[in-house]
């Protein structure tokens, strides 16, 4: 009977691991984080809460630029609210491959990798919630599905349980 609570938990913390991205490595286009991430783009989409109801969606414009390999997105978001937010990713080489990425409301560095034509990040967003800072983890993948659009799907949780979620699509101009 001690074996039974070892195998739930064991089945809990197996559905808490994603994807790996090295299952992509052979998929196509390819993604580019440089030729992609590069010049103007717009980005549409939704916010869902923890159930997956729709809460809010946005627009967005996408200004992305490199320079000596430092990759800079500086975004513009609407809101269907009103409510309009900025937030300036920079995307800096790492050794190793990959990329190192900050911003303005993201605490500590975001870490991304690629494979094939997907481009992962993780990273720790901090919004106000209640008029109060709530720090969430973000699991970021992006689907590269033709040289002009990928698809976005992000994971939001805090302490290690799903809190939202949100799906958009990226669009080179």
């Amino acid at each position: 009977m001690k074996i039974f609570p070892i195998l739930i938990m064991l089945f809990f913390i197996s559905g808490c691991t994603g994807p790996d991205i090295q299952q992509y490595t052979n998929m196509q286009p390819t993604f580019d984080a440089e030729t992609f991430f590069n010049g103007p783009l717009t980005a549409h989409g939704v916010l869902k809460d923890r159930s997956g109801q729709v809460t809010r969606h946005f627009n967005a414009t996408i200004n992305a630029h490199w320079k000596d390999g430092v990759g800079t997105l500086e975004e513009r978001f609407e809101f269907n609210d009103g409510e309009i937010q900025f937030r300036n990713w920079r995307l800096t080489p790492r050794n190793g491959g990959g990329y190192i990425a900050t911003a303005g409301d993201v605490l500590g560095e975001g870490q991304a990798e690629t494979a094939g034509n997907v481009f992962h990040l993780e990273y720790t967003l901090e919004i106000l919630y209640q008029g109060k800072p709530l720090a969430l983890a973000v699991d970021d993948w992006m689907f590269r599905v033709s040289d002009k659009v990928v698809i976005n799907q992000s994971t939001l949780s805090k302490w290690g349980f799903r809190v939202g979620s949100i799906e958009l699509a990226i669009i080179r101009q």
